[in-house]
């Protein structure tokens, strides 16, 4: 089975003015409850796969005291986690389902779904570092409809290039609200202090999270996609007003003539959107109509892995 790899955490530095514009005082709930929900979802497809009662060639489940409980064998899975044929029951993403069978929703399922204990535990640790800090400084709609959007634009990537395996977890989501912060710090570039420093930073993990993703059994077209989605997200819902208006605004009224937002932020906002229209309905006709991204693209196959003596990437 594919997975997807978690995020790494990332905090922008503070707006130059001192006056922590940026951090209005959200008390975060969305990413809190996205946690609990993934959290239950991974229990009850536990309870649900009831490993004791199938048969298995891999070995025996364990431990066996979890009894209905209990993992699959490692040989099976090596995440602590459940069968690839109970996760695809409950909603992982295939393309033959999604383009043949008229599943679209598992665009959107397997973003709820884990392909094991260590695969949760590192999404979810993700989400706490990357999501909280975000939703304190921007909200829980603008957040939550990041996190939402990327995952199904990671969704879409990775049914247009993944074709023999299924694919499970969060990092669609994750990758999406990392794309935000690189965008939300480039549109909002003129607040910031310490800029070179904090973009340097946020890209080299980026970079180092899309690289992890060339391992096998990593679904990086979902990260990818998700990213792409995220970044243009943040340029659409992660506007600030600039560092001059800002100031502006303890002056009397006839001295506020300067408008709240820059010309290159009104301009990335109108490209940034008309991308994202453009590419998720381009994406969508693509995947309906059956088409294999890997036909198009003979090379593309190796961003999500590149096959050493260690590994076969077809298996």
């Amino acid at each position: 089975m594919a997975t997807g790899e978690r995020g790494k955490s990332y905090s922008s530095s503070q707006p130059h003015d001192g006056s922590r514009e940026g951090e209005r005082g959200w008390k975060p709930w969305v990413v809190p409850v996205i946690l609990v929900a993934n959290i239950a979802v991974f229990v009850a497809v536990m309870f649900i796969n009831n490993c004791p009662s199938h048969r298995t060639p891999f070995g025996s489940c364990f431990p066996r005291f979890f009894n209905r409980m209990s993992f699959q064998p490692l040989r099976e899975n090596r995440l602590l986690g459940p069968s690839s044929h109970t996760l695809l029951k409950l909603g992982a993403l295939e393309r033959d389902k999604v383009v043949d069978g008229d599943q679209g929703w598992r665009l959107v399922t397997n973003m709820w779904l884990h392909a094991g204990v260590i695969h949760l535990l590192a999404n979810m640790l993700s989400l706490l570092f990357i999501g909280i800090r975000l939703e304190q400084q921007f909200g829980f709609a603008r957040i939550g409809m990041i996190y939402l959007i990327s995952g199904f634009g990671g969704s879409i990537l990775s049914s247009l290039f993944i074709n023999n395996s299924i694919s499970v977890g969060a990092s669609g989501a994750l990758f999406g609200l990392l794309g935000a912060m690189l965008s939300e710090l480039i549109t909002n570039w003129t607040i910031y202090s310490n800029k070179a420093a904090a973009l340097l930073t946020l890209v080299v993990i980026i970079v180092i999270n899309l690289a992890l993703g060339i391992l096998p059994h990593i679904d990086n077209f979902a990260h990818i996609g998700g990213f792409l989605t995220g970044f243009l997200l943040g340029f659409i819902l992660l506007v600030r007003p600039q560092f001059r208006w800002m100031e502006s605004q303890s002056l009397s009224p006839p001295s506020r003539g300067e408008s709240k937002y820059k010309a290159y932020q009104y301009v990335l906002w109108a490209i940034s959107l008309l991308l994202l229209v453009a590419g998720f309905v381009a994406g969508l006709i693509l995947l309906f109509k059956g088409v294999n991204g890997n036909d198009h693209c003979h090379w593309c196959h190796y961003l999500s892995c590149v096959p050493t003596s260690k590994w076969n990437c077809k298996n």
